[in-house]
């Protein structure tokens, strides 16, 4: 027999009401890919963010990942790099 919600013979989890289920996703990468974003919408072509990997909370391939995912998610296109000290990130102009 599964776990069912029609088997009152005992719980084995908690339950919650949905109106406290977090439905969105606010991960720890956020704030600094949200930051970065902003800076790409008013950077100009031809440059790029310089973004110090000693500021971050995770590791930069973690925060690279992530904003590409957001990245993504947006519609936006953008080109990341990264170094042992640095992640480089510039909007992508379509053009190689």
């Amino acid at each position: 027999m599964g776990l069912s919600e029609s088997n009152n013979v005992g719980t084995t989890f908690k339950k919650i009401g949905l109106a406290d289920v977090p439905h969105g996703r606010n991960g720890k990468h956020k704030a600094i890919v949200t930051r970065i974003l902003i800076e790409l919408s008013v950077l100009k072509i031809e440059s790029a963010l310089k973004v110090p990997l000693a500021g971050l909370l995770d590791s930069g391939e973690n925060v690279r990942s992530a904003l590409n995912r957001a990245a993504r998610k947006s519609g936006r296109k953008i080109a990341t790099v990264i170094d042992t000290d640095f992640l480089y990130v510039w909007n992508e102009s379509g053009k190689q």
